[in-house]
């Protein structure tokens, strides 16, 4: 709670951060005031998205909150290309929110260029500011219920959290599995 550093190995060393970027996604979305009840009719441009996916279907219509349970627990990059564009108003606007916040968190070592982690060379952080992010998140009640959840049916759709630790680490509360080549 205090964000004392314990031990730091090239902490500050700039990586390619896969899906840990949903959690800036996520942190943005639900500083962005938009109600966790909206419902959302899926674009054709948020369908077929590269990368992990929670299979939308164009005219679809979920709640926010179902994209960002999709996004956090599934890791699907279409869902967070859907939530960027009904929080931020495009993807380029809610992606320069997600630099504004990393600024605001102190994050020096990041920069972000997608909502989803898709690899580009401007899409980066350190472990260091990973840790700054993870520590936001897990103050905001509503994130950290979010990504500490095992599973959960909303809808007509259910996920199940890809973060194994969830059940193999007793005391884990979550946050977020990426993984890049």
């Amino acid at each position: 709670s205090s964000g004392r550093v314990l031990y730091a190995h090239n902490a500050h060393d700039r990586r390619l951060i896969a899906s840990i970027t949903k959690l800036m996604t996520a942190l943005v979305a639900l500083e962005s005031g938009t109600e966790l009840s909206r419902e959302v009719t899926v674009a054709p441009e948020w369908v077929g998205v590269e990368g992990s996916s929670i299979y939308l279907r164009e005219g679809e219509k979920l709640t926010l909150e179902t994209l960002l349970y999709g996004m956090l627990l599934r890791s699907g990059n279409d869902a967070a290309l859907a939530v960027a564009e009904v929080c931020g108003g495009s993807e380029q606007a809610f992606v320069e929110r997600m630099n504004e916040k990393a600024r605001q968190l102190g994050m020096e070592d990041s920069h972000f260029a997608n909502p989803s982690g898709l690899n580009h060379e401007e899409h980066y952080s350190s472990a260091y500011d990973m840790a700054l992010l993870a520590r936001a998140c897990l103050e905001n009640e509503t994130l950290r219920e979010m990504v500490s959840t095992k599973s959960i049916a909303l809808g007509e759709r259910s996920f199940t959290n890809h973060n194994k630790l969830l059940w193999q680490y007793e005391g884990c509360i979550g946050l977020k599995t990426g993984y890049t080549e």
